[in-house]
């Protein structure tokens, strides 16, 4: 079940069709984010499926949960794997968002975002107000996602086995954060290696940087499999 999804962070359309040009038998699974979709729309998606890769449409959705429902049955209707709102926007919420997604098309795994790779605990205390250490944090709101009826949350790697531990076998971990032993931390506060990620229990591993920004993208992506999967 576990795999290796690539973060396709690009600008441009032409980037992005350049960079999976280069995978020749391979077909990674991919993360459309929000600048390729608010630049293109759905067609990206479209554009994407047509090459072959499961999509993860990663657009974080967190609002009141009737504009949740309706934006979400839009999503589901584009037939990706993987989609997600923010655990953050209540149980009422995600229960709205998944509601969609069932009435749409259930086969789309619909996953929580509990706290950003990129929100450190200090950051969480003093700028959000959140008095509960990160990993007590992160495991409330994926009990509260599981209760809503998700398919599981993104997290750092860190607490990926405190949700493993904390909710039902089935329930996925998403996570992102993953350099390798020789990459750079960029922009991440809370990060790990593929391999470490395996065995901590991750499901899947959002890998962007270190296989986009690589020499060599598809020797990149391979090692991933190679240490995660």
């Amino acid at each position: 079940m576990r795999d290796v999804i690539v973060a396709c962070d690009f600008s441009t359309k032409i980037e992005l069709i350049n960079f999976l040009e280069l995978f020749k038998e391979e077909k990674p699974f991919v993360k459309i984010g929000m600048e390729l979709f608010y630049a293109f729309g759905p067609d990206i998606v479209d554009e994407v499926k047509k090459r072959g890769h499961k999509i993860f449409l990663d657009l974080k959705l967190h609002d009141i949960p009737n504009t949740v429902y309706k934006a979400m049955k839009n999503i589901a209707a584009l037939e990706v794997e993987m989609t997600n709102v923010h655990a953050s926007g209540t149980i009422e919420m995600m229960k709205a968002a998944q509601k969609a997604i069932d009435e749409v098309n259930p086969s789309t795994k619909l996953i929580a975002v509990t706290q950003l790779t990129s929100t450190s605990e200090e950051m969480m205390k003093k700028e959000l107000w959140i008095d509960h250490n990160i990993n007590d944090t992160v495991v409330h709101y994926a009990l509260n996602a599981q209760l809503a009826g998700l398919a599981g949350v993104v997290c750092s790697p860190l607490e990926a086995g405190l949700i493993r531990q904390s909710c039902n076998k089935n329930f996925i971990s998403v996570t992102p954060g993953i350099r390798f032993q020789d990459s750079k931390e960029d922009d991440q506060k809370r990060i790990t290696t593929p391999s470490k990620a395996k065995e901590i229990g991750s499901t899947y591993i959002v890998v962007g940087r270190p296989i986009t920004a690589a020499e060599d993208p598809v020797k990149a992506y391979k090692r991933c499999l190679k240490e995660f999967v």
